[in-house]
């Protein structure tokens, strides 16, 4: 059986830690193509990975190379060019989220996916996390009832200690770009993507000068039910904490930990299923599952998830959040 051609743009923590480790575990994926400016780091890791064909310039990668596929994980202010020279040479992209640093920055690599008839998935590997997955099984069966409200919580570290991350003008924004949007995406595809209405957000800037570190919102849906999550990089907690409680009209279900309950009458009954998950296995795992649902898609085996229409919506929804904290009023969307 043919290999399945992938080729990697971008050498940061993310590619060194996740994508290169996890596709070179892939017996039926060649990581034959990376592309990295910083030419030390392209010949380390390179090197290390065994790839063959290395580009400090990935414009030459794209015409030099015969991949299937592209996996982006440049800084966000890239993400556009980078995306759209890719889709126009004729491969599938996986760009790391979040696709751009706006809708209207996010709209023109959409609209180029559908004029070169190729297919664009997003990282939003939360959603691939195993318990994630299971709890959304759950919703879909009706056992609990309909979800109307979303309550959770991810506070930590930042993400990267690249000094890309911290610039407006490079990352797009702070937290919200960084743990924000995936508690967006976790939500309203646990909730099956209800239309949002409104949008309302508090930003604070405790340690950092341009891009917020802390941030607080809620959304309205259009069915009723409601989203509240807070993210921060600078709220003072002795380990990093991930949290998400999602309530039904026939009991409640939670991630760390993963606990399912259902009301029958006066009481709640524990359906959480018999076993503990490590949450370092819950991270692996989840970027494992996204990989290879990206090469299943690529292959033409499943259909994309997380997808670039989706994704759009959730730039919609993170412009407005900016707008909230920007004028301190109610967005309406």
């Amino acid at each position: 059986m043919a290999k399945t051609k992938i080729a990697v743009i971008g050498l940061g923590g993310i590619a060194q830690l996740v994508h290169l480790p996890v596709l070179t575990r892939f017996n039926d994926v060649e990581v034959n193509a990376v592309a990295e400016i910083n030419k030390s780091r392209l010949n380390t890791v390179g090197d290390k990975f065994s790839v063959k064909e290395k580009y400090t310039d990935y414009r030459e990668m794209l015409l030099k190379s015969d991949s299937d596929a592209v996996i982006i994980a440049t800084p966000t202010s890239t993400h556009k060019d980078v995306a759209i020279d890719c889709l126009k040479a004729g491969k599938d992209i996986l760009v790391e989220k979040p696709l751009a640093r706006s809708f209207s920055e996010a709209k023109p690599i959409v609209d180029a996916a559908v004029k070169y008839k190729k297919k664009i998935m997003v990282g939003m590997n939360i959603r691939y996390r195993p318990d994630a997955m299971i709890l959304k099984s759950i919703l879909n069966s009706g056992e609990i009832g309909r979800p109307f409200y979303v309550r959770c919580s991810w506070i930590r570290r930042q993400s990267s200690k690249g000094k890309w991350f911290t610039r407006l003008e490079e990352s797009g924004g702070g937290v919200i770009i960084d743990l924000g949007i995936l508690l967006l995406d976790l939500s309203l595809w646990l909730l099956d993507y209800p239309p949002v209405e409104t949008v309302t957000t508090q930003n604070f800037f405790m340690n950092t000068g341009s891009v917020e570190d802390t941030s607080i919102s809620m959304l309205r849906c259009r069915d009723t039910s409601v989203v509240n999550f807070e993210t921060s990089w600078s709220l003072p907690l002795e380990k990093d904490l991930f949290n998400l409680t999602i309530y039904c009209t026939k009991g409640n279900a939670s991630l760390n930990p993963f606990r399912v309950w259902k009301k029958v009458e006066d009481q709640f009954f524990d359906l959480t299923p018999a076993q503990s998950i490590n949450p370092v296995y819950l991270f692996k795992k989840s970027y494992l599952n996204e990989l290879k649902s990206f090469l299943g898609a690529v292959k033409g085996l499943n259909p994309i998830f997380s997808s670039g229409e989706e994704a759009l919506q959730r730039m919609k929804i993170v412009d407005a959040m900016y707008k909230s904290a920007n004028t301190k009023k109610e967005i309406k969307i």
